[in-house]
């Protein structure tokens, strides 16, 4: 293998938004470094199972909400 090719793989603290702390190995920052999290699996909706931000209804429905209101009328 060729020397100086691979990146220093060393152990870092993770600080998740609860305040929680481990300690893995990672190339992030320098040994002893704490990387603090904004989102983590403890509080993103996708995790969580908590409110999506879209619209819940489905195509049609956004549909009738656009043109609900237009009608073909035969003169």
């Amino acid at each position: 293998m060729k020397a100086d090719t691979h990146p220093d793989y060393h152990m870092i603290k993770v600080q998740m938004t609860d305040g929680t702390v481990f300690e893995t190995r990672s190339t992030w920052g320098k040994e002893g470094d704490t990387l603090h999290l904004d989102i983590d699996p403890t509080s993103h909706p996708a995790w969580t199972g908590g409110q999506r931000q879209v619209d819940q209804g489905g195509r049609v429905a956004q549909f009738n909400k656009r043109f609900g209101g237009l009608t073909l009328k035969k003169s």
